[in-house]
C-alpha cells in the first residue's frame, strides 16, 4: 500500500509540475523593449515619460542597487488570439523564494494611469477577456532594483543597506516580457490540483477521505492527455469534481480569511520606497477586487493611505471606490502600526487619535479595531487606549514567535493595567501572509486553543512588504476550501464581521492579564540607541510645544495656536514610530535619515515654544516648567551660573534664584554630600558608596555604576535579538583614564569619570550631584567603535525586591524579579519607559533615564544572608546586521539613581529629568493653564481641542496605581467642562467648582477633560 501510495503522489506530482504548469500560457510573442535608467532618486511619470529610450533585450542585466529603471513596452495582440483571455506577462528577473524585499514594478499607461504591479508571484497584467485581436499594447513600467537585504540569510553583514554604500553593479538580468494566452482550463486545473494534493498531504494515513483523493487524482492523471494538455483539461477537472465537491463536516473549524499586506512603512528599505511600495500593492488589490466580488481586502496604517492619496490620486480614487463597494476595509485606527511597547503614552494616544480621525474624515468609517499583527509585544496600556478611543477588538499574531512558552489562547479577553478588558484575537496559522495552502488551514485547525469554545479564526492572507498582497491564486484557492471534506471551512470576510462572529460565540472567552510579553526580539529595547534618544526627546518636545502655546493662546493677544505645524510634527513622530524604525532594526539608510528628521523636529519644536514663550512678553528671564509636578532645582543662567529655583507645575518663575538654598554640597576628594546623599566614587571611577542619609542606610550591595561590556552575538537576528548566553562573557571597565573632581559650587558638584577601552571606543561620565535632590545624575558621552557587544551599567542595591516597578504608557507595570517559572525565566531583558523602581517594605529606590528603554533586573543572596537586588540599564548595542554600523560613533544620554524613592518620587523624577527646566525671556508671569491637586493625579497633555473651538484639552490618569481624586484647577475663567474619549468627543459633563474641575480616578485611569473657556 505504501508503494502504491508513493507511486500515485510521484505521478501526480511529476504531471502537476513538468506538464500543466508550463501550460498555463497557450501562446506567446514578445513585446519590444526599450530602458532608460532614472538618474538618482525615483522620478515623476511625466520626466520618465518625456525621457530618452534605448532598445533592451531580453537576457540583460539591469538595476543597480535602489535603482529605478523604466521600460517602454510595445505591442498588438495577434488576431487570431480573438475570444481568448490575453495578459502581458513580465518577469523582471526575481530572485529567491520571498515576493517582498526585491525588484518589483509599477506598470502605466501612456496617460500615466497606474494599471497593476508586477512582483515575483504577481507577474501579468490583464489586456482583455475576451480580446478581439488587434489591440495595441504601450506601458511605461517603472521598476525598482531593489536589493535583496537578506539573501544571505544573516550570514554577515552588507553594504546594501545605504545608496551611499551599495555601489551600482546590476543586480537583476530581466527575464521575459511577452504577451500571452492565459488558458483559464489550465489555470483552474492547475489550482485543483494544489489544493488536493496539499490536503492529501495533510490527511492522515488511515483517513479514508485521503486515499479517496490520492485515487482521484491517479484516475485524473489517466485522462490527461501530455500531447494535448488543454484540450484534455476540461475532462481532467470532471474527473475531480466530486472530491472538490464533498462538503465539509458541519463541526469543522471556520477560517475567516481577510486580504492583506503587511508592508513595513520602513524596514528594509527606505520611506520614500515605501511610498511606491504601497501605490503597487494598492493598485494590484484594487483590480482583483474588480475581478472577485467576494474579495475583501483589510489595510491598516493611516501613514499610507496618505502617501497614495498625495503622490497618486488615481489609484487613491479606485480606494475610495473599492471602500464603497464594502471591498476595501481600512482597520487598525492608527497612524503606522506602531511598535508596541516604546512610543510614550500620550504617543500611543496620538496614534490611535490620527489614525482613526483620518479614516473618518477620508471614508466616513470608523475603525474598530486596533490591527498590529507585526510588533515586537504591546504594552499593558493598550486596553484602555483602545478602548478609549472607541475600539472594540484588538489583532496580534507576533506572540506566536515566543522562544520559550507557547502562548496559551488564541481568543481571549486581554486586561490591561487599570482593568479595561478587549477582546483579542491570535490567529492560530501563526503567520499574517497566508497563502491557504493545505499545511496552513490545518495548522490554523490544529492550532487553535479555544477548542470546545469557539470554532473560527482568522487568517489574513496576501503577499506582504511590496510582494503585491492577495493574488486571483489565492482567492480561487478560498473558494475550493470555501466548504471543503477534509479541511476548514474559508470565508473570506471584513474583519468586523469576523470579530463579531467569535465574541457572539464565546462572550465567555479566557482572560489574559498585563503585557502581551514577546520571548524574542528583546534586543529592539536598545538597538539603533540614537534613534531611540531622538523619539524620546521629540515626545517631550512636543510637550512642551503644546503647553506653552496653549497658554500663550490664552494669554497673549494676536498669538494662533500653530494647529497646523503640530499636527504635520506630531505625525513625523508618530511616523517614526514604527516597529521596524524606532526599535531599530532597519537598514542604515532608515535609521540615517531618521536621526536628521529627527533633529528637524527637534529644531522646528523648539522655535515653535520660543515663540510662545516670546508672545507672552519680553524682558525678564524665567524658568518654565513642563512637568505636571512643582520642582525646586538648580538650574544655570546663560552665563554658566548655578541658581536654585522652584517653579510650579506647567508653570514659570523668575530666574533669580529667589528661593532659599538648601544645605551646600560639599566635595572632598572623590566624595559628594548634599546633606541627603553621599557619594563615594572609587579610585576605579565605580561608586564605592551611596548613603541615603535621611534613612541613615547604605544603598549599594557592591560597586555601583559598573559598566559591563558584554559579548553579544544572537543565533539570529542581530538586530533585533539579545540572547540569554550574552550574560556569560563579559569585560566590566575598571580601569579608569582619569577620575577628577569638575565641579565644586554650594549647589552643585560634579566627579568626571573618562575610560578608553575596546576597539578606540570611549566614555565620559560626569558624575553629578545637586543642592536640594537626592538624585544623582550620570551625565555621559560615548565614542562608541564596538562590535558585536553591548553596554550595560549595573546598580547592585541592598534591597530585597520580590518584583520591579517599570513605568508603560499612563503608568508603570510589575514583573516578578525570581525566574519561578518559565513564564519569567524568559523575561531576562524588558522594556520600561523613564524609570524602573525596586523596593521593599519602606524604602525603595529608582533608576532613571532619558533615553534607554531595555533593561534587566536579577536578584541575588549575599553570603551574610542579604539579599541584592541588581538594576542593569542598557546604554548601547553593535549589530552588524542588517545595518553593519549601527550605533557607532557619539551619543549623549543622562540616566540617573534616586535612592529612597517612592513610585511617586520615581514619577516625578522622571518627568523631571525628560523635562528640564527652560530659561527664556517673558515678561509675562500667567498662571498655569492647568495644575493637579491630589496625590497621584498627573497631567499628561495640554493642547488646544482639535476642532479649532478654542476649547482646552487636558489628559490626566492616576500615576500611583490606586485611587486617587483631587481637583483640577485652571488658570483662567472655566465655563464648563466635558469627558471626552481620546477623539475629544463628549462621554458626559464635568462637574465644576469654580475654576476647578474635581476629578476621581482608577488605578491607571486616563481621563481626557474639553474645558471650555469662559470671558475674562
Amino acid at each position: 500500500m505504501h508503494d502504491e501510495r508513493r507511486r500515485i503522489e510521484e505521478r501526480v506530482e511529476r504531471l502537476h509540475n513538468q506538464r500543466i504548469k508550463p501550460a498555463l500560457y497557450a501562446a506567446t510573442v514578445p513585446l519590444e523593449v526599450a530602458a532608460w535608467q532614472a538618474p538618482g532618486e525615483p522620478v515623476p511619470f511625466a520626466e520618465a515619460a518625456a525621457a530618452a529610450y534605448e532598445p533592451f533585450a531580453t537576457g540583460t542585466p539591469w538595476g543597480p542597487p535602489w535603482g529605478t529603471t523604466w521600460f517602454r513596452m510595445h505591442g498588438r495582440v495577434p488576431d487570431d488570439w480573438a475570444g481568448r483571455r490575453v495578459e502581458a506577462v513580465i518577469d523582471l528577473g526575481f530572485v529567491g523564494d520571498w515576493p517582498g524585499n526585491q525588484a518589483e514594478a509599477l506598470v502605466h499607461r501612456p496617460d500615466g494611469t497606474p494599471l497593476k504591479a508586477v512582483n515575483p508571484l504577481n507577474q501579468y497584467v490583464p489586456i482583455a477577456n475576451p480580446a478581439t485581436g488587434g489591440e495595441r499594447i504601450d506601458y511605461l513600467v517603472e521598476a525598482a532594483s531593489n536589493p535583496d537585504i537578506l539573501a544571505n540569510d544573516f550570514a554577515g553583514p552588507t553594504l546594501l543597506g545605504d545608496v551611499l554604500t551599495a555601489g551600482d553593479a546590476p543586480l537583476y538580468t530581466f527575464r521575459r516580457a511577452d504577451l500571452a494566452v492565459l488558458d483559464e482550463e489550465v489555470f483552474h486545473l492547475d489550482l485543483d490540483l494544489q489544493v488536493l494534493r496539499e490536503l492529501m498531504a495533510e490527511l492522515g494515513e488511515h483517513e479514508p477521505r485521503r486515499h479517496e483523493i490520492m485515487h482521484a487524482l491517479d484516475h485524473a492523471m489517466d485522462l490527461l492527455d501530455l500531447d494535448d494538455i488543454a484540450g484534455s483539461a476540461p475532462a481532467v477537472r470532471a474527473a475531480l469534481a466530486p472530491v472538490l465537491a464533498r462538503p465539509a463536516h458541519a463541526s469543522a473549524h471556520v477560517v475567516s480569511g481577510v486580504g492583506h499586506a503587511h508592508i513595513d512603512s520602513a524596514w528594509l528599505w527606505p520611506i520614500r520606497e515605501t511610498k511606491r511600495k504601497t501605490s503597487r500593492t494598492f493598485s494590484n488589490v484594487t483590480a482583483l477586487a474588480d475581478e472577485y466580488e467576494e474579495f475583501v481586502f483589510a489595510c491598516s496604517q493611516a501613514q499610507q493611505y496618505e502617501w497614495v492619496r498625495d503622490h497618486y490620486p488615481k489609484v487613491w480614487a479606485r480606494i475610495q471606490e473599492s471602500v464603497k463597494r464594502g471591498q476595501w476595509a481600512p482597520v487598525g485606527g492608527m497612524w503606522v502600526e506602531a511598535d508596541g511597547n516604546l512610543p510614550g503614552g500620550e504617543a500611543l494616544a496620538r496614534q490611535l487619535i490620527h489614525g482613526k480621525r483620518f479614516f473618518m474624515e477620508q471614508f466616513g468609517i470608523e475603525t474598530k479595531g486596533v490591527w498590529l499583527p507585526d510588533s515586537f509585544g504591546y504594552t499593558a496600556a493598550y486596553p484602555q487606549l483602545a478602548k478609549l478611543a472607541g475600539n472594540e477588538w484588538f489583532l496580534t499574531q507576533k506572540i506566536s514567535w515566543n522562544q520559550t512558552n507557547t502562548f496559551p489562547h488564541h481568543t481571549f479577553w486581554w486586561e490591561g493595567i487599570d482593568g479595561t478588558r478587549i477582546f483579542t484575537h491570535f490567529p492560530p496559522v501563526d503567520t499574517y501572509n497566508a497563502c491557504f495552502s493545505g499545511e496552513e488551514m490545518a495548522r490554523a485547525a490544529r492550532n487553535y486553543r479555544e477548542k470546545g469554545g469557539g470554532t473560527r479564526s482568522l487568517a489574513p492572507f496576501g503577499w506582504g512588504d511590496g510582494g503585491g498582497g492577495p493574488t486571483r491564486e489565492l482567492m480561487e484557492r478560498a473558494r475550493r476550501l470555501r466548504d471543503l471534506e477534509g479541511s476548514p471551512k474559508v470565508e473570506v470576510e471584513h474583519p468586523d464581521a469576523f470579530f463579531a462572529k467569535a465574541r457572539a460565540e464565546y462572550e465567555d472567552a479566557p482572560v489574559w492579564v498585563g503585557e502581551l510579553y514577546l520571548e524574542l526580539h528583546r534586543a529592539t529595547y536598545t538597538s539603533q540607541a540614537r534613534t531611540k534618544q531622538g523619539n524620546r526627546r521629540s515626545e517631550h518636545l512636543l510637550r512642551e510645544a503644546e503647553l506653552w502655546a496653549t497658554t500663550a493662546a490664552l494669554h497673549a493677544p494676536g498669538y494662533a495656536y500653530p494647529y497646523e505645524r503640530l499636527d504635520r510634527l506630531w505625525k513625523t513622530v508618530l511616523l517614526h514610530q514604527f516597529h521596524d524604525i524606532l526599535p531599530g532594526s532597519s537598514i542604515a539608510w532608515v535609521h540615517r535619515e531618521a536621526e536628521a528628521e529627527y533633529a528637524r523636529v527637534a529644531q522646528e519644536l523648539e522655535a515653535l515654544t520660543a515663540e510662545a514663550t516670546a508672545a507672552l512678553g519680553g524682558g525678564t528671564a524665567r524658568v518654565f516648567n513642563t512637568s505636571p509636578f512643582d520642582r525646586a532645582e538648580v538650574v544655570r543662567t546663560a552665563a554658566g551660573t548655578p541658581v536654585y529655583v522652584q517653579v510650579p507645575a506647567n508653570g514659570s518663575a523668575p530666574l533669580t534664584g529667589t528661593a532659599t538654598p538648601p544645605q551646600p554640597v560639599e566635595v572632598s576628594q572623590r566624595v559628594l554630600d548634599n546633606g541627603l546623599v553621599r557619594v563615594e566614587v572609587a579610585a576605579d571611577g565605580t561608586l564605592a558608596s551611596v548613603r541615603d542619609l535621611r534613612a541613615d542606610r547604605e544603598v549599594l550591595a557592591d560597586r555601583g555604576n559598573l559598566l559591563r561590556l558584554h559579548t553579544d552575538l544572537p543565533n539570529y537576528w542581530d538586530a533585533w535579538d539579545i540572547d540569554k548566553h550574552y550574560r556569560n562573557r563579559y569585560t566590566d571597565l575598571l580601569e579608569p583614564d582619569s577620575v577628577t573632581v569638575v565641579e565644586q559650587d554650594p549647589l552643585i558638584g560634579a566627579v568626571r569619570v573618562e575610560r578608553s577601552f575596546g576597539k578606540g571606543s570611549r566614555i565620559t561620565q560626569t558624575i553629578t550631584v545637586r543642592a536640594g535632590s537626592p538624585r544623582i545624575d550620570f551625565e555621559t558621552v560615548i565614542d562608541w567603535h564596538e562590535a558585536e557587544k553591548i553596554l550595560k551599567a549595573g546598580f547592585p542595591v541592598d534591597i530585597r525586591a520580590p518584583h520591579s516597578s517599570a513605568e508603560i504608557q499612563f503608568g508603570h507595570i510589575q514583573r516578578p524579579t525570581h525566574t519561578n517559572t518559565s513564564w519569567e525565566a524568559a523575561r531576562f531583558e524588558v522594556s520600561g519607559h523613564r524609570w524602573v523602581h525596586i523596593a521593599e517594605p519602606g524604602y525603595g529606590v529608582a533608576v532613571i533615564n532619558d533615553s534607554t528603554y531595555g533593561h534587566d533586573v536579577t536578584r541575588t543572596v549575599r553570603e551574610d544572608g542579604g539579599t541584592t537586588t541588581t538594576v542593569r540599564l542598557s546604554l548601547v548595542r553593535a549589530p552588524r546586521v542588517p545595518d553593519p554600523g549601527a550605533d557607532q560613533g557619539r551619543h549623549r544620554f543622562t540616566y540617573s539613581l534616586l535612592p529612597g524613592a517612592s513610585i511617586e518620587d520615581a514619577v516625578a523624577e522622571g518627568y523631571a529629568l525628560n523635562l528640564p527646566l527652560r530659561s527664556a525671556d517673558s515678561a509675562g508671569a500667567p498662571r498655569p493653564v492647568v495644575s493637579a491637586e491630589g496625590e497621584g493625579v498627573t497631567v499628561e497633555a495640554v493642547k488646544l481641542a482639535d476642532d479649532g473651538s478654542g476649547d482646552v484639552i487636558v489628559r490626566i490618569y492616576e500615576s500611583r496605581g490606586g485611587r486617587a481624586g483631587g481637583l483640577l484647577r485652571t488658570g483662567f475663567p472655566l465655563a464648563g467642562a466635558q469627558l471626552t474619549d481620546l477623539l475629544e468627543r463628549p462621554l458626559g459633563a464635568a462637574d465644576t467648582d469654580g475654576d476647578a474641575v474635581p476629578v476621581t480616578l482608577r488605578p491607571f485611569e486616563v481621563q481626557t477633560l474639553r474645558l471650555a473657556v469662559g470671558g475674562a
